[in-house]
């Protein structure tokens, strides 16, 4: 329950500056945790399995983007989100 909360309490802070990374990549993961739980309930819903790819796509190149931009913004946005880190080659 605490990532709920902080996602309500992210949302009032985000509100101004609703086009920043930051703010797009909150709104992306919670994009995918909505389709995430109804994917678990319609298993064939292959319409929604392709937005949900396309979402993962936009935020992982985002926070590709923000890692070489801002590095502790970087990691202090994933440990909020409780997102893991990329993979490094």
């Amino acid at each position: 329950m605490v990532k709920n909360s902080f996602i309500s309490v992210s949302s009032q802070e985000k509100e101004k500056n609703r086009g920043s990374v930051e703010f797009q990549v909150f709104n992306f993961t919670n994009k995918i945790q909505r389709l995430t739980s109804h994917l678990e309930l319609h298993k064939k819903d292959y319409s929604s399995q392709r937005g949900l790819r396309k979402i993962l796509g936009k935020r992982q190149r985002l926070l590709a983007y923000l890692s070489k931009k801002n590095r502790l913004g970087y990691k202090e946005l994933i440990s909020q989100l409780g997102i893991r880190e990329k993979k490094t080659r």
